[in-house]
């Protein structure tokens, strides 16, 4: 199937002359220009209801726009239904003609997100994003930083199950209790580009998750003081052995030398160094939390929220990639 981006209509028409575009105008056109629209509408068609049977489905290239929407700007399903309604620049994104066309409603956005979910779909979009960088030569190969982050569930019980999610746990952090989720990244160590996500109860140690980020060509491994003994964990299928991958991981804060130790200006400036590289992990991170919102869970489950967050990632990848001025062509449509 050849995927056909809509050029415009009348509505598109009457508001070419507005003089100012507003941010979220701007940021979705950068969007449009810089997802792989083919490679991951190629990637869903195999899996999407053919129509011979019951209702006619929604376009296959209009359902994958509505739920990068949802994750871009954090938005439940009435509420993207509502924002595609209400803004023109929401409805251009996603290739919606409303003369001709109904924006999918809040009953057939969640249809769509359970096949993602169903089929696995979500790392598999993850995966041909980085299989797109590597043929283009943008990322690079040798080295990666781990890193986690807890994601929180809510914690009331006030709701129909009046349970808090049986899937999510909770851990402690400092003096600190975080209930929910932990999202393990993998990224590359010369781009800070994420290549591996695995999500997992919050209670789950990061070293144990470690080896499953590697890539299978990784010759080294910066990660914090909570990797510490990943050298010597079992290997996971299909990565490296942590044994015979170099790693370089921060000492824990009580372990490097006060300021009255003679060796402290050595210390301190050998993990400056660690931590200027391992800074890089940080980005895509801030990217999902900070500006796509996603500080909380919104649905209940760990396969829901696996298939979120590795959408979440690959489209952190992209921004990224957008904001330092680089792009996916010629295989954008």
């Amino acid at each position: 199937m050849v995927l056909t981006r809509r050029r415009g209509s009348f509505a598109d028409l009457e508001a070419s002359g507005q003089r100012r575009r507003t941010r979220r105008e701007r940021f979705l056109e950068q969007m449009e220009a810089i997802v792989p629209w083919r490679e991951w509408v190629a990637l869903i068609e195999s899996h999407y209801p053919d129509g011979r049977r019951g209702r006619r489905p929604v376009g296959r290239g209009r359902m994958p726009g509505t739920c990068l929407l949802q994750v871009w700007f954090h938005l439940s399903d009435e509420a993207c239904e509502d924002a595609v309604l209400d803004s023109r620049a929401t409805r251009r994104f996603v290739g919606i003609d409303m003369m001709s066309e109904q924006v999918p409603d809040a009953t057939t956005l969640p249809e769509f997100r359970h096949l993602l979910e169903g089929e696995g779909l979500g790392e598999g979009m993850l995966a041909e994003l980085v299989s797109i960088l590597d043929e283009r030569g943008i990322i690079m190969r040798g080295g990666s930083i781990v890193d986690a982050t807890f994601v929180e569930s809510p914690s009331s019980t006030k709701n129909r199950e009046r349970s808090r999610d049986p899937e999510a746990h909770q851990a402690k952090k400092g003096n600190n209790w975080h209930f929910g989720y932990k999202a393990h990244a993998g990224v590359d160590a010369g781009t800070g580009l994420a290549h591996t996500v695995e999500v997992t109860a919050a209670n789950v140690s990061d070293v144990a998750v470690a080896p499953s980020l590697l890539r299978p060509d990784d010759e080294f491994c910066y990660a914090g003081a909570g990797h510490a003994g990943a050298r010597g964990r079992q290997q996971a299928p299909g990565h490296p052995d942590p044994s015979e991958v170099t790693w370089r991981i921060a000492r824990r804060r009580s372990r490097v030398p006060g300021r009255d130790h003679p060796e402290v200006s050595w210390e301190r400036g050998i993990e400056s160094s660690l931590s200027r590289v391992r800074s890089k992990v940080e980005h895509p991170f801030h990217v999902i939390k900070d500006l796509f919102g996603l500080r909380r869970t919104r649905y209940r489950g760990l396969e829901k929220n696996r298939n979120q967050l590795c959408v979440a990632f690959a489209l952190a990848d992209l921004a990224l990639l957008a904001q330092a001025g680089r792009t996916l062509a010629p295989t954008c449509a």
